[in-house]
């Protein structure tokens, strides 16, 4: 289902019409038993004025919870919903009108109350629809139109102003502007967006104007995506809560029989209908899908998407994080490190480097000119300049020849390489770096070395996964050995592998689970793909309008911040911690009131307030994850 078809559903009047007449039926209910309560207190209501009251405000409360017992039972399914109805039922026949009224007003009012809490942890998917794209302005005919945001079509040119969403996943052809990217990636500062860079739908111009070309529109964009995983994953249950559902469904037919047995040997109805009753693992049942729920809203916000209650929960339980090198901990773009002169001034080697390179596309040139564009420095236009594929460039400046590649480009060229340079050459590798010579007239007057460097916060984020439990951290790149060396160190790595085929890394992931280890594998979605499909969890880092990244990982980081990380593994251990709460103090609850049941301590009235109690318990610690926020 689209975006726009889901804000239909959404917005149209059948569910606030549900819930309008759910709570007006429990709001009559309870209004019923207080009046007819006071009546029969006070005697000024005759007992068949009471005793109707009660009984309408049964059938008020009780009648849903009547017709879910009756489909469940159509389906073969025995639940809670049934026990409820067999006691009210009962109640009614043996004259406990009072009984019969309070115990489905508390029920009915709990299950208002669980809805109500459950659509609040879905208000992460609510937030993200309100912030769906409605409008559009598109150029047809040379015209300037207004359009549905659905109706843009492939490749048109759209326009949009300040305060105005961005209707479509596009690239910018003209004007700049300051974009607010948080709906998507959570983001809390404005993105700076010019020219050739991709924009995405929902997000919102904060300052300036942009014209862009539309390249996805519809349910294919970011935007639509994301809801759909939102809204899928909210639908998808964990381990722990289907193993929950399995256990009430034998549940409820076991204490039927229970009560059965109950009435068999002491003939009190009343005390075989409350157990019937107190016996009703409400709170264990929600216990699991309410805080699954919470989780994965607070993520949303975040910009950490995650596909199922199911990989929410087995985050929890990871021991082994693999971290892909390029683009995860480090930039994934080559920058200057260093530049060294032999017999020429640092500045000079830098100038007359940047001056060769100003024509070449290669991603290493592009490092050397952006570097002396930084630092403000003028460089001359060279003559005859050629690309020597594998090996470098060269040109002629000034009438003297210039060269700028590897070793066997100046080997080739008849350049003689000091011991010197060579004992430099030998040291930067060591350290990871890729070193370029500059030659000037046949002799070597520069080196400069380039190194994808290390993000600022990779080496936090071992340190924080470490403290959040996780015990080993194993970094698989295809780079050599130096290099990767380099960067586990100083990130503090637990191990590395390096010259690793995509293909290769999966096979390493199958090992550690082999060893009965559980692995989340963090990657960029595309190379990665493999080896986050084999893992236990597969995470993608910067998944932002890719493809390839929504679809194979399980959680997808919207942007590329290594918080979310960090967030995520948190999250999913707080959600497990708040599940195991919810359980233990649900069947705590339970064995409670069935002792005080049979041993005579608790009656149907004040067992159902206390079951109901439980439920909203339960409820409130759930929502708490909604507030979720990590330790530093």
């Amino acid at each position: 289902m689209g975006v726009y078809a889901l804000e239909q559903r959404r917005e149209g009047g059948l569910i606030a019409s549900l819930w309008r007449s759910r709570s007006a039926a429990t709001v009559a209910a309870g209004a019923l038993i207080v009046i007819s309560w006071l009546g029969a207190r006070g005697q000024f209501l005759p007992p068949p004025w009471t005793n109707g009251g009660m009984i309408l405000a049964a059938v008020l409360a009780g009648h849903r919870i009547a017709r879910q017992a009756f489909f469940a039972l159509r389906y073969r399914v025995l639940g809670i919903e049934a026990l409820v109805t067999t006691a009210a039922i009962g109640a009614i026949l043996i004259g406990e009108y009072w009984e019969a009224a309070v115990v489905t007003f508390l029920f009915a009012f709990g299950s208002y109350l669980e809805g109500r809490t459950m659509d609040k942890s879905r208000q992460a998917l609510r937030e993200l629809l309100e912030l769906a794209p409605r409008q559009a302005t598109v150029i047809r005919d040379g015209v300037e139109l207004q359009v549905l945001a659905e109706e843009v079509q492939k490749g048109e040119m759209v326009l949009v102003r300040p305060g105005e969403k961005i209707p479509v996943d596009g690239h910018v052809v003209k004007g700049e502007a300051f974009v607010n990217q948080a709906p998507i990636t959570g983001e809390s500062m404005p993105v700076e967006k010019g020219l050739g860079d991709n924009v995405y739908s929902g997000t919102i111009i904060q300052t300036g104007y942009l014209e862009l070309i539309a390249d996805k529109v519809g349910d294919d964009t970011t935007f639509s995506r994301i809801i759909h995983m939102v809204e899928e994953a909210q639908e998808r249950t964990a381990p722990v809560q289907r193993f929950v559902e399995r256990f009430a469904r034998y549940y409820t037919p076991a204490i039927m029989v229970l009560a059965v047995l109950v009435y068999a040997i002491t003939r009190n109805v009343l005390l075989a209908l409350t157990l019937l009753v107190i016996a009703c693992p409400g709170a264990l049942v929600i216990a699991t899908p309410i805080s699954i729920v919470a989780g994965i809203g607070n993520a949303a916000r975040k910009g950490v998407l995650v596909k199922g209650g199911e990989y929410l929960e087995m985050l929890g339980s990871i021991d082994v994080v693999v971290l892909d090198k390029t683009g995860t901990l480090t930039e994934g773009e080559p920058r200057v490190v260093e530049v060294k002169g032999f017999g020429a001034g640092r500045d000079a080697v830098l100038t007359l480097a940047a001056a060769l390179e100003r024509y070449s596309e290669h991603p290493l040139a592009r490092a050397i000119t952006s570097q002396a564009d930084e630092e403000g420095l003028e460089y001359p236009p060279v003559d005859d300049f050629t690309v020597l594929t594998g090996h470098g460039v060269k040109g002629v400046l000034d009438g003297q020849p210039l060269l700028l590649g590897n070793e066997k480009l100046l080997e080739r060229e008849g350049v003689a390489i000091p011991e010197e340079i060579r004992l430099h050459l030998k040291d930067q590798a060591a350290m990871g770096r890729t070193v370029i010579l500059l030659a000037q007239a046949g002799r070597i007057i520069g080196a400069i070395s380039l190194a994808d460097t290390i993000r600022q916060e990779a080496k936090e984020l071992v340190r924080s996964l470490k403290k959040a439990g996780v015990k080993e951290t194993i970094m698989l790149t295809g780079d050599n050995p130096g290099t990767a060396r380099a960067v586990a160190e100083a990130v503090g790595i637990d191990s590395f592998q390096a010259g690793v085929l995509p293909e290769h890394k999966a096979k390493a992931i199958a090992r550690l689970q082999a060893q009965g280890r559980r692995v989340a594998m963090v990657g960029d979605g595309v190379n990665d793909a493999p080896a986050m499909a084999q893992a236990d969890v597969g995470i993608a880092m910067g998944a932002i309008g890719t493809d390839v990244a929504i679809e194979t990982a399980d959680v997808a980081l919207m942007d590329d911040r290594l918080f979310g990380l960090v967030y995520i593994i948190g999250l999913s251990r707080a959600v497990l911690k708040n599940i195991r709460q919810n359980l233990i103090f649900a069947v705590a609850v339970v064995f409670l009131l069935l002792a005080g049941v049979l041993g005579g301590r608790v009656i149907l009235g004040s067992g159902m307030l206390i079951h109901e109690l439980s439920v909203l318990l339960v409820i409130l610690n759930a929502t708490r994850l909604l507030k979720y926020q990590p330790r530093p």
